[in-house]
């Protein structure tokens, strides 16, 4: 992923900060020639059965006596009888909408902070270019261009208008709040990663579907910010106030808690992470990476649980399904500690019992999956023998990736070493780890 200098510039800070919030009201709608749709309610557009004009590529458009420009992407098997969601993703300060497309040194898996990769060609994006590289709205123009982009792309393309989604990060993430405030009735949900009130907030009152993303460490733009921000929506929805937990420093593991409480349609989502300004960190490190970051699974879920817009076929797809993994030195089963489901939760064996903390599931990524959601994980992604193994969620790493050989082992692909029972141990309870591969029973396994 681009270490880009919005993201880890603190130089533009004071630019950030000092934004004005006294822009011009905006209108609440959309001159009447894009259709507000209460939650839930399936309304296609006027592109729906034409043939399209727009392609996916660069455009220009005028937009408050300015020339504008944005990316659009369309799926590569676009319908144009299908209404698709259209999701707008806002760059950072310094930024550019071609760095959301491209999704910068990360590439495909993080092009339009991973959305892209997650709608598996269900969705249309646009990234809007922002005047000096930033989202000033100034009296209200960022949010007029939207408008605009809204009216000529729904005129020529097939959108469910009852499925726009907003996202940005840091600047870009202040350039989505301010449509959650001045557009509520126009977007049915917006994330905002690392943001703060940057962009104005016109009206504001009205409930929409909102999640915050936000580092514990960020030193660009406090937590605290995000929470204010955060806290206006848990208000407009009808949530009831909490404090939601948040990792503790060093943890490197994020929390996210869906508020209770909020009106139905309309959900609050907060998820504090151990680490700083950014928008794609990863647990169990202080990096990130566009390519194995969990954010990009989170939000993508957030949006889709609006469903109206069929969902794409998930990926991966598992192989074989799930089942009992045997060992055959010990005759016993691949086994999670405590029937946890925790990140963390250690691998041992154990009489088998059928219970689903013993149901593996082999994926076209090369994954072990129990519970569905969950793989098998070497412990911060080590390569040394003895080295634990254990459940996290699915991110992709390469120690999460498992080869099952004709021989019976399983092995580690990214520290190329088989699991392993330690000791040729035969006791319940015995945890696993990796180790050179030696092809004994005690690196040996069954299926069933």
């Amino acid at each position: 992923m681009s270490k880009r200098r919005s993201i880890f510039g603190v130089i533009a800070v004071a630019a950030l900060l000092v934004v004005s919030m006294g822009h011009a009201a905006l209108s609440n709608s959309l001159g009447g020639t894009t259709s507000s749709t209460g939650a839930g309610a399936l309304a296609p557009t006027a592109g729906c059965g034409k043939a399209p004009t727009l392609v996916s590529g660069t455009h220009s458009i005028q937009s408050g006596g300015k020339n504008r420009s944005f990316i659009l992407r369309t799926p590569d098997n676009y319908n144009n009888n299908t209404p698709y969601r259209l999701i707008f993703a806002f760059h950072w300060r310094g930024g550019t909408a071609n760095e959301i497309d491209s999704g910068g040194t990360s590439g495909y898996p993080w092009s339009f902070y991973g959305l892209r990769q997650m709608s598996n060609n269900g969705a249309i994006f646009v990234a809007p270019q922002g005047i000096g590289n930033g989202w000033a709205n100034s009296g209200g123009e960022d949010v007029t261009l939207v408008d605009d982009l809204i009216r000529r792309i729904e005129a020529d393309l097939c959108v469910d208008t009852a499925q726009r989604f907003a996202l940005g990060f840091s600047y870009g993430g202040g350039m989505s709040y301010s449509l959650a405030c001045s557009r509520a009735t126009v977007f049915r949900a917006v994330a905002v990663y690392a943001g703060a009130q940057l962009s104005g907030c016109s009206d504001g009152s009205q409930p929409i579907a909102y999640m915050g993303l936000h580092g514990i460490g960020d030193s660009v733009l406090n937590i605290s910010q995000g929470r204010s921000l955060r806290d206006r929506f848990v208000r407009n929805n009808g949530c009831t106030a909490q404090n939601p937990p948040e990792p503790g420093s060093g943890s490197r593991t994020h929390i996210t808690t869906t508020y209770s409480g909020c009106r139905a349609g309309y959900p609050v989502v907060w998820a504090a992470f151990d680490n700083g300004h950014m928008p794609g960190p990863v647990d169990g490190t202080y990096t990130e990476s566009g390519i194995t970051t969990w954010t990009k699974g989170e939000v993508w879920r957030f949006f889709t649980q609006f469903g109206t817009t069929p969902e794409p076929t998930p990926t991966p797809t598992p192989t074989t399904g799930a089942g009992a993994i045997r060992g055959v030195g010990s005759g016993r089963c691949l086994d999670v500690s405590g029937v946890s489901q925790a990140n963390g939760a250690q691998v041992q064996i154990w009489d088998c019992n059928g219970q689903n903390n013993q149901q593996w599931a082999s994926t076209g990524a090369t994954e072990l999956r129990v519970y569905g959601n969950k793989c098998l994980d070497v412990s911060n992604q080590s390569t040394a023998d003895g080295a634990p193994v254990q459940i996290w969620d699915c991110n992709g790493q390469n120690n999460q990736k498992w080869r099952v050989n004709s021989d019976g082992t399983i092995t580690a692909i990214g520290a190329n070493k088989c699991l392993d029972v330690p000791n040729s141990a035969t006791a319940n309870g015995t945890k696993l780890a990796i180790w050179s591969c030696h092809g004994g029973s005690n690196q040996r396994w069954t299926r069933g």
